[in-house]
């Protein structure tokens, strides 16, 4: 009621003002001819004269009515260059405050809730540069005032910055119309003021300070290299530290493109993902999951029976599989695609030199101009009493360590409930060991909505896991049956024994031994970088999980894109690396895939959204397959199509989901899907049917009375 009452009143402002021939008055003729007037009024009592003036600009900038530039003519008119600037600077400054502030109460929450996502960038733009952008639109008269006080009035800027900016900013128009409001009496209309010469000379002073920004920026990337001597010649374009994912991407595409690139890895080439991470743990789902459906045949219609598994030979699959798609990542591949992999351990020596200490015990320098570090992470290990000597096995030596038995290991105790305890978990439980999942916080796989990680948690249960939220691990001690792990629950501490304890609660970059620290390159945490990957010094790129934010395999490819191409072309064009549109899966069974905002992030971010929900249980495909337990769940913005996130549990998920991804990333709505046919009988179906209930849930009621209404018509 306030903001509809807020908009009545200046509604009948600016309709009084037209009613009562508004216009009349604040022309150059009718200033003229009032002039011995006014004098006789100014010399009678100055100060009211002032005020008079001062509110009457006031009210006509706040209230955007056409003349402030006539009332700024007026003022070096009536009262003379000094006291004219003095008056028009502070009242068009509040008078324009007025609107904004105005424009920000009745618009601004609408806005962002409506748009929230689109003007995100806008926002930070704003919050980092505001009193720039403000300041170079005053100084350019081309721009309407009017429209800068309500467009920023939507945005996060402060007040009192876009007070004393705006203040700034057009202070120098100012007494440029004040002084010629002086020569009034040889002016006849405004454009002899407002001249293109007049307007081009604005347009300089304006691009002046983001010149003078682009300057301080050079000479702030510059001073970084201070005591560093830059070499006169390169031996190659880029150096790659890493032959992880992201380090492939970057060799790759630096190769592709026919600079001279070096990759360097210490250990197996494909990182984690290849040797310890993705390939494996996805090899191993898959038995679990035969092992699975062996042991549920009867909801097949088959007779069901509980399966053997020689885990040795289970663990031989992994190690083929590996050995399957190593080729795609191996040295010989890379070298005939024209890069110079090196086997050994890279360490920086200054901005430009990367000393290798090779694998075959020689020692190596390189130059580059530009330099990638694609080092990945490493397991995170708690700092407990007893750990260091429980044995325990992280994502880096699973492998080895499960290989060791011939039979599934009949005790696991996993720490921690994120993706990959989660996935483990399961995949043991399946194949035949006891396992038991412990969980710090009140919930597993945390950053998913309540229901995914119930549903979550419930499968686990399924397939026979204890799962412990709320526990804390506190120590490891050696018990009668061997070693365990004592985890701290709300009211009273457990021993778990083990056979296999597996560290799951996280990962952290890989930065420290490479020389960064001589560098004075932030080692805590991730690298930081800029939007465009750099790290503080320009020449140094960071790429996947050492750089943040995500530790997902394809978002390290994404980012080694934007790294290589900066790296190598960044002198004319640099790109801002995107993270709008990023996918992730978790490959329990049913899988859990998501991509863009879910309701929880949502909430947490203020974002208004309305939930389009299709239960599998529903689809044809999944009841054939027996797969009918999850969901398509879909975000959109309140009223329309426009898709924020899509959260998909079932069967294959993971697949499912890139057709939201696509259209995500090319501003697809679910119009667009429910109009796309779609193969029968299909997982993918869900999409397609998820797209239905959106559209059934916002069908024009008052256009279907009206089309029931023809057709009665056309039965007579």
């Amino acid at each position: 009621m306030k903001k509809l009452l807020l908009l009545a009143v200046i509604a009948v402002a600016i309709g009084a003002f037209f009613w009562l021939g508004g216009t009349e008055y604040l022309s150059l003729e009718f200033i003229k001819a009032q002039r011995d007037s006014f004098d006789a009024r100014y010399a009678e009592n100055p100060a009211l004269v002032i005020a008079a003036f001062f509110l009457v600009y006031v009210a006509a900038t706040a209230l955007s009515l056409p003349g402030a530039a006539i009332l700024t003519l007026a003022a070096g008119y009536l009262f003379g260059l000094v006291v004219g600037v003095v008056v028009v600077s502070f009242a068009s400054t509040i008078g324009a405050t007025l609107a904004f502030l105005s424009a920000r109460f009745i618009l601004r929450d609408w806005v962002q809730e409506k748009f929230g996502q689109r003007l995100r960038a806008v926002n930070e733009g704003v919050k980092r540069d505001g009193a720039l952008y403000l300041f170079s639109l005053r100084l350019v008269p081309v721009f309407p005032f009017f429209i800068v006080n309500m467009l920023m009035g939507l945005t996060p800027i402060k007040v009192w910055t876009y007070f004393w900016a705006s203040q700034l900013g057009m202070l120098l128009g100012t007494i440029v119309y004040v002084n010629a409001g002086t020569q009034l009496s040889q002016v006849d209309t405004v454009g002899q003021i407002f001249t293109p010469a007049l307007i081009a000379s604005f347009a300089a002073l304006a691009a002046l300070p983001w010149i003078g920004k682009a300057v301080m920026g050079f000479v702030r990337r510059r001073k970084v290299y201070r005591g560093f001597t830059k070499p006169k010649t390169f031996d190659r374009n880029l150096i790659v530290i890493g032959a992880g994912s992201a380090g492939l991407v970057s060799a790759y595409i630096a190769a592709l493109v026919k600079a001279k690139v070096t990759l360097v890895e210490a250990n197996a080439m494909g990182g984690d993902c290849l040797n310890t991470g993705c390939v494996p743990s996805k090899a191993l789902i898959k038995s679990a999951k035969v092992a699975d459906a062996m042991r549920h045949a009867d909801r097949y219609g088959i007779t069901a029976h509980e399966p053997h598994v020689p885990f040795g030979r289970t663990m031989e699959r992994v190690r083929n599989v590996i050995k399957a798609i190593e080729p795609h990542d191996s040295v010989e591949r890379f070298e005939g695609l024209g890069v110079d992999v090196v086997n050994g351990y890279a360490t920086l020596r200054d901005p430009w030199t990367v000393e290798i200490a090779r694998n075959d015990g020689e020692t190596q320098r390189l130059t580059a101009r530009s330099i990638i570090l694609a080092t990945g992470a490493a397991p995170v290990v708690p700092s407990l009493p007893g750990m260091e000597s429980s044995g325990y096995l992280t994502s880096e030596t699973l492998w080895d360590g499960l290989a060791k038995f011939d039979a599934p290991p009949r005790r696991v105790v996993i720490m921690g409930g994120g993706p990959i305890g989660c996935e483990l978990s399961q995949a043991l439980a399946r194949l035949g060991s006891g396992v038991t999942l412990v969980e710090m916080a009140d919930r597993l796989l945390a950053r998913e909505d309540d229901e995914v990680s119930e549903l979550a948690r419930s499968k686990l249960a399924d397939a026979g896991v204890e799962v412990l939220t709320e526990h804390e691990a506190v120590r490891v001690e050696n018990a009668a049956e061997g070693k365990a792990l004592v985890v701290a629950g709300v009211n009273e501490e457990r021993a778990l024994p083990y056979d296999v304890l597996i560290v799951a609660v996280g990962r952290k970059a890989r930065l420290s031994g490479f020389g960064l620290e001589d560098l004075r390159i932030d080692t805590e945490g991730t690298t930081a970088t800029d939007a465009f990957l750099a790290t503080k010094f320009p020449n140094i790129y960071a790429a996947g999980d050492v750089a943040g934010p995500f530790q997902l395999t394809h978002a390290a490819s994404h980012q080694a894109w934007y790294a290589s191409v900066n790296a190598l072309f960044g002198t004319f064009k640099r790109f801002k690396a995107d993270y709008r549109v990023i996918p992730a899966t978790t490959f329990l069974d049913p899988e859990i895939a998501r991509v863009g905002l879910n309701e929880k992030d949502a909430r947490e971010q203020d974002t208004a959204y309305e939930v389009t929900r299709y239960d599998l249980d529903d689809l044809d495909r999944a009841i054939a397959e027996s797969e009918t337990r999850g969901f398509v769940k879909v975000l959109t913005v309140p009223g329309k199509d426009t898709i924020l996130g899509a959260t998909i549990v079932g069967a294959n998920a993971g697949e499912m989901l890139a057709e939201f991804v696509l259209a995500m990333k090319h501003g697809l709505g679910l119009n667009k899907i429910l109009s796309t046919i779609h193969t029968y009988p299909t997982m993918a179906e869900a999409n397609k049917y998820a797209a239905g209930e959106w559209k059934q849930k916002n069908k024009p009621e008052w256009l279907l009375e009206w089309v029931a209404k023809y057709h009665a018509w056309r039965r007579g």
